[in-house]
């Protein structure tokens, strides 16, 4: 195991540049922080190259460290200077990793199931995580993001997520070519929308779905709008003139999830 005590050490450079969306694409990798998280990968299976620790951390967590290190997994011991330096969060736990990103996953991969949830645009990390973290809750099958959402990568996702971004299939790539794999599966296309053609979801509830949820300023966009077989929306009997998106989405999936198989009688 290596000890590293200066911030200017060329590793600890090159991990901090993978705080930024452009050199998390450009290399591939990923950095998680906190013990939850790194237990929900080696749980899962992610592609863990280096977990890197403080060596108070270690010290109490021997017993957790040393089975890693005896594996593929590279454990680096790092001064608290130099974990402060590459944290995300102000009172870091003392542990983080270095995640090695999937390949492209949507490459020739049918949508095995009849759930999904479409992120369309978001741009709020903790909604994009807090809808990945429900979409697992409720069962669906999966996550389909289309152009314009935040980088999955982005660590307020993955913390939002607590860890469900390795628990079911999280496919990211071009409006296109995500139409496509849904019209292959024979999935409906259901957007929430607030305009006179929209439909209390309810009345939809039961049946296969992709949901659409979009962007939180500007709601699901055209492109998405002019495939969906019904716009839906939620009724609302107080005085709030919207729900904020990763509610919505969990209100959505839940009640299409309880009814899956039941008559639409509502």
């Amino acid at each position: 195991m290596e000890y590293i005590q200066s911030k200017q050490n060329q590793r600890i450079k090159d991990y901090r540049k993978l705080h930024l969306a452009k050199n998390r694409k450009k290399t591939g990798k990923y950095l998680i922080e906190g013990e939850h998280l790194l237990e929900e990968a080696l749980a899962y299976h992610a592609s863990i190259e280096v977990v890197l620790v403080t060596s108070s951390y270690y010290e109490s967590h021997v017993n957790d460290i040393d089975p890693i290190n005896q594996s593929s997994t590279e454990i680096l011991i790092l001064s608290d200077e130099v974990m402060d330096s590459l944290a995300f969060t102000q009172h870091t736990q003392g542990v983080m990793a270095l995640v090695k990103k999937e390949s492209d996953k949507f490459s020739n991969k049918e949508l095995i199931g009849s759930h999904y949830l479409l992120c369309d645009g978001i741009q709020d990390p903790g909604n994009l995580g807090t809808m990945i973290r429900t979409a697992d809750a409720a069962g669906f099958d999966g996550v389909l993001l289309a152009e314009g959402c935040v980088d999955l990568y982005n660590d307020k996702v993955i913390r939002a997520s607590q860890g469900s971004l390795w628990h079911l299939p999280i496919y990211e790539t071009s409006n296109d070519q995500l139409l496509k794999a849904i019209q292959t599966a024979k999935l409906p296309i259901y957007c929430t929308a607030v305009n006179q053609d929209a439909e209390d979801y309810r009345k939809h509830i039961g049946s296969k779905c992709v949901l659409v949820l979009g962007n939180e300023g500007q709601g699901v966009g055209t492109y998405w709008m002019k495939e969906a077989e019904k716009s839906v929306y939620i009724p609302m009997p107080g005085k709030a003139e919207s729900l904020n998106v990763s509610i919505a989405a969990g209100i959505l999936m839940f009640a299409w999830k309880q009814w899956q198989g039941e008559p639409n009688n509502h």
